[in-house]
């Protein structure tokens, strides 16, 4: 528990060091790949996002879903990409390849689906390429582009304010 405590520390210390670099990226056109990351230990309606997702024009072929888990079994099978705090390590590095590469993949768009400031996601989200990226109001500002303000349950006003959103933008 202690070592958790320690853990998250030294973690912390790294995403503050990425959101001092982050870039800002001009998003000029039409979103056709989206990351989403998943707090899948408290939502549990993930492929209800992805249909109204696709309901929105984006085709499923172009979503990729990165899950996370607070308690993660390795025994356990899981639908999706799914990882846990064992998988980025004490200097705030990730040490599994299927992270790595959601993180290195350039989506349109990242949306980053958790309402609970987790030192863990918030480190992917920070990591990520993703051109822009989107998430809730209540996770710290500097994170995203765009902060949407709803409940973490309310998924399809979310997804129609994000588009919403975007097409003003455009």
């Amino acid at each position: 528990m202690f070592l958790n405590y320690i853990k998250e520390f030294f973690v912390k210390k790294s995403l503050n060091v990425n959101l001092n670099n982050e870039k800002s990226e001009v998003f000029t056109k039409n979103v056709q790949t989206i990351g989403l990351l998943i707090d899948e230990s408290t939502f549990e309606y993930s492929e209800a996002i992805i249909k109204e997702l696709a309901l929105h024009g984006i085709a499923l072929e172009n979503i990729k879903v990165l899950a996370y888990k607070e308690k993660f079994k390795e025994k356990e099978a899981y639908s999706r990409p799914t990882f846990g705090k064992k998988h980025i390590n004490w200097n705030g590095e990730i040490t599994e390849g299927f992270l790595n590469e959601f993180i290195n993949s350039e989506f349109d768009l990242l949306l980053s689906y958790y309402d609970v400031e987790n030192i863990f996601l918030m480190l992917v989200t920070s990591k990520s390429k993703a051109k822009f990226k989107v998430g809730f109001s209540a996770v710290n500002q500097n994170l995203n582009r765009l902060t949407i303000s709803t409940e973490l349950g309310n998924y399809k006003l979310f997804i129609s304010e994000l588009f919403r959103y975007l097409k003003n933008i455009k």
